[in-house]
């Protein structure tokens, strides 16, 4: 018998559970470059704009994975492309470890990787969001956004401690153990659909809702005909060079160009991701109760005042005020976007929509990188690339508000 009403018992929540676990594990490989770019270029003695490259093409093929993550999953479910996906990360996490060589660095760690975080990372979660739920759906996106900072938080120092102690090679098969851990999880309680237990979404109205959800056929070629969709792709491929970009790829080795120590530097990485774990829950709230167009104005003004601040940063405090403003948004622009492509395009189309728009996400990443690496090396220092960046994202404030919003009718439960 289908329901409506919030049960304690409700398996969503169970699907959520195990869903935050696959996308902290996500994170936390992500997180890994930014924490071994100063380890990996004192052992090997490669330019940082030799392995910025390696990064950025892991970001480009995570981003480019995603459209294809979210096709599969619309047809196959998340439970079997969750399991491929931490699978490829710990595979590519040992083998990691063993490289010699730059291009293997771009192959290896970046590419196969970015295979496997592009499947969890892209739109595993905006897809069991839109599935399971139709009320609280924006709260749960929020708890999908905060499992990602809180794999920053407790990854990044994690990391930086085991890169300083056994080196950035044992670490990554340290990495590649706890891929394949959360796999288990994910095998004994992850469900592609509340069908698959009896329920129907929570909040969803009985009346009109669908059995077995399957994507819409030809949806993109409807969503490239619409300017929803590129303004979309385009405040998403800002956020993407303004946040994992440049910050989460240059952040520590920016501190280290002014003295900081590392240890320190991945210390304010893991505040920042405190802070995103309070603006991503904070920003899945607020997108249950407004307009998710002028929170995304809010977010990437905040967020480009942040970066023009960011070059002036020379000692810990300023390092430790810049992780606390640029934090609280540092992943709250994921819930309103989510929210406007289920809004615009239909909630059984996230997967494939939103993984072209989170592909977006990832080219504008991969650019800040590889550019941020080249700036540092060509100039010096980052002080021009953090300055652009914040331009970049007062920018994006202006795109998110031209956005249009079809609102989904939803059946409040009782």
């Amino acid at each position: 018998m289908h329901t409506t009403k919030i049960d304690r018992f409700y398996y969503g929540w169970i699907v959520v559970a195990v869903t935050a676990l696959a996308l902290l594990v996500s994170a936390g490989v992500r997180s890994a470059p930014g924490v071994f770019l100063v380890p990996m270029q004192e052992d090997t003695g490669w330019s940082i704009g030799v392995i910025s490259f390696a990064v950025s093409v892991g970001l480009l093929v995570l981003g480019l994975t995603a459209p294809l993550g979210g096709w599969l999953i619309d047809r196959f479910g998340p439970r079997r492309l969750a399991v491929i996906a931490l699978v490829l990360i710990s595979v590519s996490m040992a083998v990691s470890a063993f490289i010699q060589e730059p291009w293997q660095l771009a192959i290896l760690w970046g590419g196969l990787s970015g295979v496997g975080t592009g499947i969890i990372s892209g739109v595993l979660g905006a897809t069991v969001a839109m599935r399971w739920f139709v009320a609280r759906r924006g709260l749960v996106i929020g708890m999908f956004g905060a499992s990602t900072s809180a794999g920053q938080l407790l990854f990044v120092p994690a990391l930086m401690l085991a890169a300083t102690t056994l080196g950035w090679r044992a670490s990554s098969l340290v990495l590649s153990l706890i891929a394949m851990v959360a796999v288990l999880p994910v095998l004994l309680f992850l469900r592609n659909d509340p069908e698959d237990v009896g329920a129907a979404p929570l909040g969803a109205n009985p009346l009109t809702v669908q059995l077995r959800p399957g994507g819409e056929r030809g949806v993109m070629h409807r969503a490239v005909r619409s300017p929803e969709f590129w303004l979309l792709a385009g405040t998403f491929f800002i956020c993407g060079a303004t946040s994992n970009g440049i910050v989460g790829t240059h952040l520590i080795p920016f501190a280290h160009d002014h003295g900081i120590a590392q240890t320190t530097a991945a210390g304010m990485l893991a505040l920042m991701g405190a802070m995103n774990f309070i603006g991503t829950l904070g920003s899945g709230w607020l997108t249950d109760r407004y307009d998710p167009r002028k929170l995304l104005a809010v977010y990437y003004g905040f967020r480009g005042i942040s970066l023009l601040f960011l070059p002036f940063v020379t000692e810990p405090f300023g390092l430790a005020a810049f992780a606390i403003l640029f934090g609280l948004d540092y992943i709250a622009t994921v819930p309103p976007t989510t929210a406007l492509v289920a809004d615009n395009f239909g909630r059984h189309n996230v997967g494939a929509v939103y993984g072209w728009v989170f592909c977006s996400h990832q080219i504008g990443a991969a650019l800040a990188a590889w550019t941020g690496g080249i700036a540092r090396d060509t100039l010096g220092d980052y002080a021009l690339a953090f300055l652009l960046a914040g331009l970049l994202a007062i920018a994006g404030a202006a795109l998110a508000l031209r956005i249009s919003r079809k609102p989904t009718p939803v059946a409040l439960p009782a």
